[in-house]
C-alpha cells in the first residue's frame, strides 16, 4: 500500500510541475517554469543569472538560451488522414509531397527577435525580458517580416506538419506515443503539467520531445505560424499547440488552429525555413 501511494505521488507531481524531471537536465521545475540552476521565480519569470543551463542553451546573464541553429528536413510524402478517433471528424485526409529545407532548431526567442527590432526590421513589440523565451504575441505579418530579415520565410503548412510527422506520419515530434510534461511544455496554466503557467517556457527546455531530426519544441510551449493555401482572408493556420492547451491533441501534427492575422495571441509564436538553394 506504500509503494502504490509513493507511486501516485510521483505521477501526481510530474503533472501538477513539482517533479524536476519534467524539465532537461541543468533546469530546475519551479511552480510552471523550467529555470536555470542558481535562478529565482519572480512571478512569472525566471530571474538571475543562471550558473548551469541545458546542454542545448547558454548561459547568459538574461538566463539560459537557445542558440540560433537549423536541422536539415530531407523532404518526402506527407500524409494527413484520420488515423486515430481524436481526428475523426475533424482531418479533411490529403497528400503531399515537400521538398528539401531547412528549419530554425528552436522557436524564435526573444533574443533573435530584439536583434532584428535593432536592425529596423521588425516591430517592437511588449516582451517578457526573458531572452531565451520563445517570442509571443506576434502577428502574422511581422512573424514574416522577421523571417524575411533572418534569410528564411514562414513555413507552408504542410512542411511545418511534415516537420513534425515525417514520412512515417507519427503524431507527435517524437513518435506516435508519451505526449508527456517532459517532452512538451503544455498544460502549463490549467495542468495537466502545472498550474499558474502565463506563458512559455525557455526553447528548448524539452529535449526529450525534440524530432527525429533535432528540432526541439515543434510540439507545445508555442503554437507556430504557418502559411495555408486555404485559410480565411484575414486569417492563417498555427500549428503544434501551445503552452495553454489542455489536452494531448492539440499536440499532434494534424492538428491546426485558425488564428487572425493581426491578433498578439500570448500563446503563438514562430519559427522559419529556408529554402535549400
Amino acid at each position: 500500500m506504500i509503494a502504490a501511494l509513493v507511486a501516485v505521488a510521483a505521477i501526481r507531481g510530474s503533472r501538477d510541475g513539482g517533479e524536476p524531471s519534467r524539465c532537461a537536465p541543468g533546469l530546475t521545475a519551479m511552480g510552471p517554469r523550467c529555470c536555470g540552476a542558481g535562478q529565482r521565480l519572480e512571478g512569472a519569470l525566471c530571474a538571475g543569472q543562471p550558473s548551469i543551463c541545458a546542454d542545448s542553451q547558454r548561459v547568459t546573464p538574461r538566463g539560459c538560451v537557445a542558440p540560433e541553429g537549423r536541422v536539415s528536413i530531407a523532404g518526402g510524402h506527407l500524409h494527413i488522414g484520420p488515423g486515430d478517433w481524436e481526428a475523426q471528424g475533424v482531418v479533411v485526409p490529403r497528400d503531399a509531397d515537400v521538398a528539401p529545407f531547412d528549419l530554425d532548431a528552436f522557436e524564435v526567442t526573444e533574443d533573435r527577435w530584439l536583434a532584428c527590432v535593432r536592425a529596423g526590421a521588425c516591430p517592437d513589440l511588449p516582451l517578457s525580458g526573458e531572452h531565451g523565451r520563445p517570442v509571443v504575441g506576434v502577428p502574422f505579418e511581422a512573424a514574416a517580416s522577421f523571417c524575411a530579415f533572418a534569410g528564411g520565410r514562414l513555413p507552408s503548412r504542410d512542411e511545418l506538419a511534415f516537420a513534425i510527422a515525417g514520412e512515417a506520419g507519427r503524431r507527435y515530434p517524437w513518435g506516435d506515443t508519451g505526449a508527456v510534461c517532459r517532452r512538451a511544455a503544455w498544460g502549463l496554466a490549467n495542468g495537466p503539467c502545472a498550474h499558474g503557467g502565463a506563458g512559455p517556457d525557455i526553447a528548448g527546455a524539452h529535449p526529450d520531445g525534440r524530432s527525429r531530426e533535432g528540432a526541439f519544441d515543434l510540439a507545445g510551449n508555442v503554437a507556430e505560424w504557418v502559411v495555408s493555401p486555404d485559410a480565411q482572408p484575414g486569417f492563417a493556420d498555427v500549428l503544434g499547440g501551445s503552452w495553454r492547451d489542455t489536452e494531448a491533441a492539440a499536440l499532434r501534427g494534424w492538428n491546426r488552429r485558425a488564428v487572425a492575422k493581426a491578433e498578439r495571441d500570448p500563446s503563438v509564436g514562430l519559427r522559419c525555413v529556408y529554402d535549400h538553394r
